[in-house]
């Protein structure tokens, strides 16, 4: 996933004038552009096959602007790890993403879930200004204020609108954090799924929990484990929070541990050409049969099912406010594959997979964790009204679709007849 793939020409931005340089060109020779920010699209949406590849990794600078108010401006190019680090020194810490290899720009256009989604919401949450070049190679710097239809549909809407080259967050005082993870005996997946979707609902906001339930692979035996973050640095506080899930089911380990922040986030980079299909639905309500559903596609080929508490500042937000429409989620559920280079390619497409009985328990999916970008994925990320405001801010700053290298959304203007 971290390759060029076959680009023509590589444009390494250093500048927000690199960046209107390469869209100038792209336009102006009719080839494709891809942006590539951390390299970790699912859906390969950063290699090209053929036009032009811009990496904006040099676009990486951070900058404390009033440490008072918690603002902080980062360069789109950044990683989430590395920003981590740099904000420990001043208390501070942003809620992005699980992994420090991801990047700043491409996980928050998307949204951005992290390890204190349930205290401090989506990464969009605390982006209060962006840099931004558009389809026409003009640098615009937006917020509420200013072209407050691209600042609306920059928080979430994947890149369909333009090059993001900073963003502007109000950090949360956060410097030490409670972290742990609690491994089950895995022989009754179902009974523990349901404790930990109750104790979900009944749960201290500043803890974020995720279940996942591993099968065997050649690195290791089968594994069920609950990894969670409580988002202040009270170890008691921490383990009143957490206690109900060591009453769910047979406890086999359990460590707890005080950490700085940056160190929740995982060092994972996906190994070369390692190939992964993934879906994931977002539920108002995890019911018994959404678990049922998911837990039955282990019945194929080796799955990975995980769980991951949402509920509590995601559904703080109104839905509207940002283009992440699916701000009543209760939770997420994902499926996973994967596979090496050379061998069959994983898909849930299998005459004994249902992951429509899983999706319909859903209003729709989070676009950072879909293999795939066709109609369907793209009507899934995006709910009715949500896409037709996206449409048209569309329409207004990338009438010919210049940014179509992402789960894309046609521009079509407001009022106009659609298909």
């Amino acid at each position: 996933m971290n390759s060029y793939g076959a680009a023509d020409t590589v444009v390494h931005a250093r500048t927000a004038a690199d960046v209107a340089g390469a869209i100038h060109h792209a336009r102006d020779t009719g080839i494709a552009l891809t942006v590539r920010n951390g390299g970790h699209s699912i859906a390969r949406h950063s290699t090209a096959h053929g036009g032009l590849l811009l990496d904006v990794r040099g676009l990486n600078g951070m900058t404390v602007l009033d440490r008072s108010q918690g603002l902080v401006r980062v360069g789109a190019g950044a990683t989430w790890g590395l920003v981590a680090k740099r904000l420990a020194p001043y208390g501070l810490a942003i809620s992005a993403g699980d992994t420090a290899s991801v990047g700043v720009g491409g996980l928050t256009l998307g949204g951005g879930i992290g390890w204190m989604v349930r205290r401090y919401g989506l990464a969009i949450d605390a982006v209060v200004a962006a840099e931004v070049v558009t389809a026409d190679g003009r640098v615009r710097t937006v917020d509420a204020r200013h072209d407050p239809d691209l600042f609306w549909a920059l928080r979430g809407g994947g890149g369909n609108v333009g090059v993001v080259t900073r963003l502007d967050f109000v950090a949360a005082r956060v410097s030490e954090v409670v972290t742990g993870s609690i491994a089950y005996d895995p022989g009754e997946p179902h009974a523990l799924v349901r404790g930990w979707r109750d104790h979900l609902r009944a749960s201290d906001d500043r803890l974020t929990t995720i279940l996942s339930i591993v099968p065997e692979t050649p690195a290791g035996p089968p594994r069920t484990v609950v990894q969670w973050c409580f988002s202040e640095p009270d170890r008691a506080a921490a383990e009143r929070a957490t206690a109900g899930l060591r009453e769910i089911a047979g406890v086999v380990a359990d460590d707890t541990a005080v950490v700085p922040y940056a160190d929740v986030l995982e060092e994972h980079e996906m190994p070369e050409g390692m190939q992964v299909a993934m879906r994931n639905a977002l539920v108002p309500a995890l019911s018994d049969d959404c678990i049922d559903a998911a837990l039955a596609l282990r019945g194929g080929a080796p799955t990975v099912v995980a769980f991951r508490g949402l509920g509590g500042a995601l559904d703080w937000v109104a839905p509207d406010a940002t283009a992440f429409a699916h701000r009543d989620a209760e939770a997420m559920v994902l499926a996973a594959r994967m596979a090496p280079p050379g061998a069959p390619t994983p898909s849930f497409d299998a005459p004994t997979d249902d992951w429509a009985a899983v999706a319909r328990h859903g209003t729709g999916a989070y676009v950072g964790f879909l293999d795939q970008a066709g109609p369907d994925d793209v009507a899934s990320v995006y709910p009715p009204a949500t896409y037709a405001r996206l449409a048209a801010v569309k329409a207004a700053y990338d009438p010919g679709n210049l940014f179509r290298r992402n789960h894309n959304v046609v521009p079509v203007r407001e009022g106009a007849p659609t298909l």
